[in-house]
């Protein structure tokens, strides 16, 4: 069983994977100030919500955005003699054109490594998260760089702390744009402001890609991820060909195959994962908690 681990700003996220299944995934909040043995209990604590431990994990694939976390992890690995690939600019199978390479986020190489093995290039990846991020792969697979937002909680928590009497609401699409309380008002600035953002952006990344590609935008694939991604107002925007909430945890099987000379995983093939079918407009569900 590969133990595929994406620490991020807010959240850790798992997938324990079989062959071309993740069998369970989770998500808790990320701590940064975590020791190894926390990590530890953290990661075995969640696994055992699906009936599975650390003493199934056979090795892990990880990508890691919270730089004390990823030596956290390391010594974690150390110590229960597990094998570990951290995904760096370094050990990704596809050319990273951009600028500095090295400062891309782990997570976003892997969901461009992802999103081209499984669903065709050229690519558009929007990942909800605490920051959202807007990546974009060429037809040859290699990364060419993309955008970065505030995430919308970032948002919706910046105006509740930040003002004196605007309250924490839930993202619920309105009916209006114009809201007639507090309430649907900030409902209507949150989530069809971010929701204009997010089309905004796409569309404006689709035409650069499509011109410097040579294709028509219509051939563009554009896929969300992140946990936000599975919400009511993400499956209303138009124009998106797949939902995957679990491309990252895919993205870490895949580089984690690549890098054992897995023939599936090495070739330009797409990977058939459980629940999936690449290259068609589908949603697929995050699992149950």
């Amino acid at each position: 069983m590969l133990l595929a681990l994406d620490i991020g700003n807010t959240n850790v996220t798992l997938g324990l994977v079989s062959g071309e299944t993740i069998m369970a995934s989770r998500r808790a909040a990320t701590r940064a100030a975590s020791t190894a043995d926390e990590l530890e209990l953290l990661l075995d604590g969640l696994l055992h919500l699906d009936g599975a431990s650390l003493a199934d994990v056979t090795g892990i694939s990880l990508a890691c955005v919270v730089p004390a976390l990823t030596g956290v992890a390391s010594s974690m690995a150390e110590k229960r003699g597990l094998p570990l690939m951290i995904a760096t600019a370094g050990n990704m199978p596809m050319p990273i054109r951009v600028q500095r390479p090295t400062e891309v986020g782990a997570d976003r190489l892997v969901n461009g490594l992802a999103v081209a093995r499984l669903y065709g290039t050229p690519a558009v990846v929007v990942d909800f998260g605490t920051a959202t991020t807007f990546d974009c792969i060429a037809r040859d697979g290699a990364y060419v760089g993309g955008a970065i937002t505030p995430g919308l909680e970032l948002g919706l928590e910046a105006l509740a702390s930040r003002t004196a009497r605007l309250p924490r609401i839930e993202l619920v699409e309105p009916q209006k744009a114009i809201g007639t309380d507090t309430v649907s008002a900030m409902q209507s600035g949150i989530v069809l402001g971010y929701r204009a953002l997010t089309l905004g952006l796409i569309e404006r990344i689709k035409t650069e890609l499509a011109r410097t590609e040579k294709v028509d935008d219509s051939k563009i694939q554009v896929v969300l991820t992140g946990g936000l991604s599975a919400g009511p107002w993400a499956r209303q925007l138009p124009g998106i060909d797949a939902i995957d909430p679990e491309l990252t945890l895919k993205g870490l099987a895949i580089l984690w195959a690549v890098a054992n000379g897995e023939p599936s995983a090495a070739s330009d093939d797409t990977i058939g994962w459980t629940g999936s079918a690449a290259g068609s407009i589908h949603v697929i569900s995050e699992p149950e908690a």
